[in-house]
């Protein structure tokens, strides 16, 4: 093999008495394209963040190129040629699209040629495939385009180790198939991409090698001919997975808790109509634009609707704002961590008491500490969340754990009715298996929950019916155990016959 453009010999780093990674070694040649995959925790963000320079290794060596370097910042891992797209977009809203793409860029000058940067910045998004308007300011972007606008910033830079962290998250089907047509002719000009996913079938259609962390460790490097999804899934939880996604029994009763009556919000989606009873799932299915996270925003009453009716448990409520919907019962688990979900710089404990935090409060109004710990710890024991303590911020743990947080938050305040918006994005197999246990824990508890999911399998196997969407309307309500993938993707692109099953 060639000199590899870069090589990590036995990366150590530590975070108190915590070991991210232990002893890893790993090399990345040119022309390649890498896999690294590992549960949530594993390591897989810590060893990106060595890589671009933000974290120091608390002990082992980096060369670049065969020469040893010690990268002390973002902007020296560029200069090396290091860029990395990052799992969770990161644009500055108030700036337009054109200069966020450029806005790690010093050869601009100190007067800015607006022209220039428009049309520069129009080639780089139109290699990706897609239309986005380079002026629009970046504060309006669907998480799918702050994704592009991630994508072209890394294109924008003269790379030669790309990190590509979960880059299709929010991406559609053509897009993604935009993206691997990059990263492929990337790859063939001597690139050398990391590719950090949890979707194993674009690990298999991309990558070169894979390599599987475990626990800060590294436990395998292989050519992607020489492995299987059973065995990947083996090496990243240390069990065997026949059983992580069997279909369970379904826990629906006759009783209706929600029911909703052509719901609409004008140019946005309409006629949305279905009920969920106690104990049942009910999966929103689409593809990205769909807008069947408007209408759950719409439920939540963070974006309310304009027409049409919600009933809970026959009486009809107005959902204005997001505490109604907490009175009436209703918890919304966000796609959209940072924004929605989380706040990133408190502690866990913080995070999780926050919907709750009456509950902790005592005879004079001041926060009963002790309890609040004792109930962030218990959620901490119960869902696995990684880390030494729930004094930690948010925003310093992995994408699985953050979205357990979330999950732990929603869970103490007892819902009847929980809505799910992409539960999964992001998070490793084990991980989503779960999260899918909790979900069929809450079914069986008489929780009604409502799915909101672009991954097709998933939807498959929690769904007691699915409701399809495309463009914002209602194309179909389908029974999940007489329903297949075909039939799901055909109503999801239009070239299906509308039906109902309700």
């Amino acid at each position: 093999m060639s000199q590899p453009l870069l090589e990590m010999r036995g990366i150590s780093k530590n975070f108190a008495m915590t070991a991210a990674l232990s002893d890893l070694s790993m090399s990345l040649q040119p022309g390649e394209i890498h896999a690294v995959v590992g549960e949530n925790g594993a390591g897989k963000s810590t060893l990106i963040k060595i890589m671009t320079g933000v974290h120091e290794p608390s002990s082992g060596e980096i060369l670049v190129e065969g020469t040893p370097r010690t990268i002390r910042g973002p902007r020296e891992a560029q200069a090396l040629g290091i860029a990395a797209v990052y799992q969770e977009p990161m644009v500055f809203p108030d700036l337009d699209v054109a200069e966020n793409i450029f806005i790690s860029h010093r050869d601009r000058g100190t007067v800015m040629n607006w022209g220039r940067t428009w049309r520069d910045a129009e080639a780089i998004v139109a290699k990706l495939g897609v239309w986005l308007d380079v002026r629009r300011p970046a504060s309006g972007l669907t998480l799918a385009e702050q994704q592009t606008v991630e994508i072209a910033r890394a294109l924008s830079l003269d790379v030669k180790v790309l990190i590509m962290d979960e880059p299709t998250a929010s991406l559609s089907a053509h897009e993604v198939r935009r993206l691997f047509a990059i990263a492929r002719a990337l790859r063939d000009q001597g690139v050398a991409i990391v590719y950090i996913s949890h979707r194993l079938e674009e690990v298999f259609e991309l990558a070169d090698r894979v390599t599987v962390l475990r626990d800060g460790r590294h436990i395998s490097t292989r050519p992607i001919g020489e492995v299987t999804a059973d065995g990947l899934i083996a090496d990243m939880v240390g069990r065997e997975a026949s059983d992580f996604f069997a279909r369970e029994t379904s826990h629906a009763t006759d009783r209706t808790v929600l029911s909703v009556r052509g719901l609409g919000r004008p140019g946005i989606f309409q006629d949305i109509s279905f009920d969920v009873r106690a104990g049942e799932v009910l999966c929103f299915a689409g593809l990205v634009g769909a807008r069947r996270t408007d209408v759950g925003l719409a439920l939540f009453g963070i974006a309310p609707a304009d027409a049409g009716a919600i009933a809970i448990d026959g009486a009809e409520v107005a959902i204005d704002n997001p505490r109604r919907a907490m009175d009436l019962g209703i918890a919304y688990v966000s796609e959209d961590r940072r924004k929605l979900g989380l706040a990133m710089t408190k502690p866990i404990v913080d995070n999780l008491t926050l919907p709750t935090l009456p509950r902790f409060l005592g005879r004079l109004g001041l926060v009963r500490r002790r309890a609040e710990r004792e109930v962030a710890e218990s959620y901490r024991r119960r869902l696995e969340i990684r880390t030494p303590n729930v004094d930690i911020d948010v925003g310093k743990l992995s994408g699985g754990n953050q979205q357990k947080v979330m999950l732990a938050k929603w869970l103490h305040a007892d819902p009847r009715i929980l809505v799910f918006d992409e539960p999964t994005r992001g998070i490793d197999v084990g991980a989503k298996a779960e999260v899918h246990q909790i979900i069929h824990e809450l079914a069986a508890r008489g929780v009604a929950v409502i799915v909101i999911s672009s991954d097709l399998p998933e939807v498959m196997a929690l769904a007691d019916r699915i409701l399809v969407m495309r463009e914002g309307l209602q194309m179909g309500l389908l029974d999940a155990e007489a329903a297949t993938g075909e039939q799901v993707i055909a109503l999801a692109t239009g070239q299906g016959r509308e039906m109902d099953a309700a």
